[in-house]
C-alpha cells in the first residue's frame, strides 16, 4: 500500500466520522477525492479485513466496531501512560482514594490506569472502561482542556443523557460548569455518574496528548478533603508538564 492509498484510507474513515451515516461508493470516492476504481479497491480491502460492512445491496458501506476495538486496545497500552504510574501510586498512597488516568476516545473518557483505593469501601472501575465526558470528572477535565472551537463542535454533536438525578443534561449548564473548572484549575463531579461518588480531576498535557488524572471516592470521604486533593492534583500536573 503506497502513501497515497494510506492517506485515502484515513480520509475514508474521517468521511464516515464527518457524515455519521452509511455512504455509497460514489459518495466515498467524492469524499476522498479519488477515482471510483481506486476507492473500490480500498473499500474491498477494508471489507475483507472486517473494517467495513455493506449495509444492504447498493445502500452503502459503514465501519464495523473493529476499528474502535483496536483503538481501545492500543490506547490501553499507551507507553506514555506508564510514565505516570510512579507518581499516580504516590498520589494514591497520599490520599487513600482511587486514582484514575484517562484519555479521550471520541465522546467518552477511557480509563488507561486504575489504582484502587486502600479503603474497603471504594470506587473500583476497570482499565478499558468508558465514562461519559459530560458526567465524569475525568471527562470534564478532557473537555475543558480542548481548544474552544473543537470543544464547541464536540458539544454540538454530543447528547447529554441523564445517568443519575444530578447529571448535567443542559449544554449551557455544562459549559458553565466547564468554565468554572477552567478558572479554578480542576473539575469535579458530585454524584453525576454514580449517586454516592465524588471525583476531582485535572488535565495533563504531555507530548501533544491530553490526559486527565482523577481522584474518586465516596462523597462522605471526598467532600472534606476536596481542596487538599485538588492541590495535590495541581502539583502532580505541574510536575508532569515540567512546570515544577
Amino acid at each position: 500500500m503506497n502513501v497515497k492509498t494510506a492517506g485515502r484510507t484515513l480520509d475514508l474513515f474521517e468521511a464516515f466520522a464527518r457524515e455519521g451515516k452509511p455512504l455509497s461508493l460514489s459518495q466515498l470516492a467524492r469524499a476522498i477525492d479519488a477515482p471510483v476504481s481506486s476507492c473500490f479497491g480500498i473499500v474491498r480491502t477494508l471489507k475483507a479485513r472486517g473494517y467495513l460492512y455493506e449495509v444492504k445491496a447498493r445502500a452503502g458501506y459503514y465501519p464495523t466496531n473493529l476499528l474502535f476495538e483496536q483503538a481501545r486496545v492500543i490506547a490501553g497500552h499507551d507507553p506514555l501512560a506508564e510514565r505516570f504510574v510512579p507518581l499516580l501510586e504516590k498520589l494514591r498512597d497520599q490520599t487513600g482514594e482511587t486514582v484514575l488516568l484517562s484519555k479521550r476516545l471520541d465522546r467518552q473518557a477511557l480509563y488507561l490506569v486504575v489504582l484502587d483505593s486502600l479503603h474497603s469501601i471504594r470506587y473500583s472501575p476497570k482499565v478499558g472502561e468508558f465514562r461519559p465526558l459530560h458526567a465524569s470528572a475525568s471527562g470534564k477535565a478532557l473537555l475543558g482542556n480542548l481548544a474552544p472551537t473543537l470543544r464547541s463542535e464536540l458539544l454540538g454533536a454530543m447528547k447529554l443523557p441523564r445517568v443519575t438525578s444530578r447529571t448535567i443534561t443542559s449544554r449551557a449548564a455544562l459549559e458553565a460548569d466547564l468554565e468554572q473548572g477552567r478558572s479554578r484549575g480542576w473539575y469535579v463531579t458530585h454524584g453525576e455518574t454514580v449517586a454516592d461518588l465524588m471525583a476531582v480531576a485535572v488535565p495533563v498535557a504531555m507530548n501533544g496528548e491530553t490526559y486527565s488524572v482523577a481522584l474518586a471516592g465516596p462523597v462522605q470521604r471526598m467532600e472534606g478533603a476536596l481542596k487538599r486533593y485538588a492541590k495535590l492534583l495541581a502539583g502532580l500536573r505541574a510536575t508532569l508538564e515540567g512546570r515544577a
